[in-house]
């Protein structure tokens, strides 16, 4: 298990207003209202997340209790969360209650978390596969649930690696059928908007090409631009040439409702696995 440290990613010189910095950098990453659009599984992660690094910041942050769990450090006994009798961690009760408890323990005041800034459009270079502010937690929630999706939809598939993609799915042909299914590729991203939109492009036409099989890359985010913006951006890719064979289409996905700009040509496959997104 993680130290303190290592749960907070400071350094053990580190000050007491570095440490307050990192706890609420870490701890926004399970605000409840990033999680609430989430099954009740892992919002309980969330909850035992924000537990843990409330009991961290608690421990790391008073003097006294530092100086205690430093000392275990050095004799090898802080791996493991140590419990004070000085300081308690926080035991919700209520499931629904858990996330807002654990970030505001009752034994004395913590820093009131700050929502994290949303990133600058095109800041992530194009091999950046979660931009910055994305939420580890939000991103294997919409992975797992693609997932699900897609074996639901085609049972078995193979999984060739394609880099910047966290989900790649090339399905088995039905014997009855002539037309071979698409292959599908999904990426989660923290903004779906123009910059992102090209790199998913440009990652997803280095696909080995298949002029037998479209190709549907699915752009998945908690926060999706304006309409018009992806639009723009997706006719300008469309206007270069395909190396991966067939055609590409683009689907950019809201993650918080599953919400989705489905282009016009797009295969009845990429609105059967967008209801099954939805209603898993």
């Amino acid at each position: 298990m993680k130290t303190y440290y290592e749960m907070l990613e400071v350094g053990r010189t580190a000050s007491t207003d570095e440490i307050k910095r990192a706890f609420r950098r870490e701890i926004a990453k399970y605000h409840p209202d990033k999680v609430q659009h989430l099954g009740n599984e892992f919002q309980d992660i969330a909850a035992t997340k924000a537990a843990e690094l409330t009991q961290a910041y608690k421990t790391l942050s008073d003097e006294e209790l530092r100086a205690d769990y430093d000392a275990q450090f050095e004799s090898g006994a802080a791996g493991q969360p140590v419990q004070h009798a000085s300081s308690p961690s926080p035991a919700p009760t209520e499931p629904s209650q858990r996330s807002t408890a654990a970030a505001r323990p009752s034994e004395e005041r913590i820093p009131t978390p700050e929502p994290s800034p949303p990133p600058r459009s095109g800041s992530s270079s194009v091999l950046s596969q979660d931009r910055a502010g994305a939420s580890d937690l939000v991103q294997k929630a919409t992975v797992m649930r693609f997932r699900q999706a897609l074996e639901s939809e085609f049972g078995a598939y193979e999984q060739p690696s394609v880099p910047g993609f966290q989900v790649t799915c090339v399905p088995k042909p039905p014997f009855w059928k002539l037309k071979l299914p698409p292959r599908v590729l999904g990426r989660f991203v923290s903004q779906v908007d123009g910059p992102a939109v090209s790199e998913s492009w440009s990652m997803a036409s280095r696909m080995k090409k298949d002029n037998q099989r479209d190709l549907c890359v699915f752009v998945m985010g908690p926060a999706v631009a304006p309409a018009g913006e992806l639009a723009i951006a997706i006719a300008e890719q469309r206007r270069k040439p395909m190396p991966a064979g067939g055609t590409l289409i683009l689907v950019p996905v809201n993650t918080r409702n599953w919400a989705a700009h489905v282009p016009n040509d797009a295969p009845q496959v990429v609105k059967s696995l967008l209801t099954r997104l939805k209603s898993a």
